[in-house]
């Protein structure tokens, strides 16, 4: 066990609690949430119901259409986060469910697509949810994902890592640990999904110092739950890591980037329709002529 699973539910619970100061930190779950309807859009189908998996308050519906699907059906395990947008109009129907994204309710074979956006890097078992994404889909229905990657806040990290060392001798995980393009490749394939790919993306966001990219994470339900992590972090702490962050990475106009790295997955349920390679040896023209 990585992450602890209820202190990220009260944060998010707590996150939804101020809905107009939740609304202003939606700024980065409404930007990946559209890029992700952008891929869907790419396959050309239609699919009558989709689950969206750890929805927060609804980012993803606010870009599908009634052309690409009917219906919506929200799983977000915080029940504060996934009603804060109860009675906002949506294009499409709206189903929302409290439930925990390691343990899904869903039947063996009754859906035609999974999608989820900014909410797998808080899973423990990531293999084990991808897995039972796999038995819930339909045979060729279709998995699509975005989650931050391991480059994520990488400046913050560095910035904080210096600051410790320098003020306490050591360091404690500050910013969880993420997964990269080559882990979650071999994920979707150990889990039974075909015809997988994994592409990266950045968002960079600019903020006045580390206090405001620190507060924003901490408004948007998106604070450290590392089971093992330091309770608190003293102000002595900060201010040198903010100081370190301006050095290293400030721009001529005062402010400092902010990496979120996102890793876009595609994953389809094995079906005898789908394309396959051909067999070994059974290629009719040689590379060697061709060339």
């Amino acid at each position: 066990m990585i992450f602890d699973r209820a202190a990220k539910r009260r944060q998010r619970d707590r996150a939804a609690q101020d809905v107009s100061l939740s609304r202003q930190t939606d700024y980065l779950r409404d930007e990946v949430a559209a890029r992700v309807v952008d891929r869907l859009l790419d396959i050309k189908r239609r699919f009558p119901v989709l689950v969206d998996l750890g929805a927060g308050a609804g980012h993803m519906v606010k870009h599908l259409e009634s052309d690409l699907t009917s219906k919506v059906i929200q799983l977000e395990y915080s029940r504060g986060l996934g009603e804060r947008d109860v009675g906002e109009e949506r294009e499409v129907e709206v189903e929302r469910v409290v439930a925990d994204e390691e343990a899904l309710p869903f039947e063996p074979n009754s859906l035609d697509a999974v999608i989820s956006s900014m909410s797998l890097h808080w899973i423990n078992d990531l293999p084990g949810t991808l897995s039972q994404v796999r038995h819930a889909l339909k045979p060729d229905g279709v998995f699509l994902g975005a989650m931050l990657g391991g480059d994520t806040l990488y400046e913050a990290r560095v910035a904080l890592q210096l600051a410790e060392t320098e003020r306490l001798g050591g360091i404690s995980p500050r910013v969880s640990p993420m997964t990269n393009v080559s882990d979650m490749g071999q994920l979707l394939s150990r889990a039974g999904l075909t015809l997988t790919t994994v592409d990266v993306d950045e968002v960079v966001v600019r903020y006045p110092s580390l206090f405001e990219l620190m507060t924003d994470l901490h408004d948007m339900g998106e604070s450290n739950s590392i089971i093992n992590r330091r309770p608190y972090l003293s102000r002595d702490v900060m201010m040198a890591a903010s100081s370190i962050y301006q050095e290293m990475y400030g721009s001529e106009d005062g402010t400092i980037p902010a990496t979120f790295q996102i890793l876009y997955l595609i994953g389809w349920k094995p079906d005898p329709s789908q394309p396959k390679p051909l067999a070994r040896g059974s290629a009719k023209a040689s590379l060697k002529e061709t060339l």
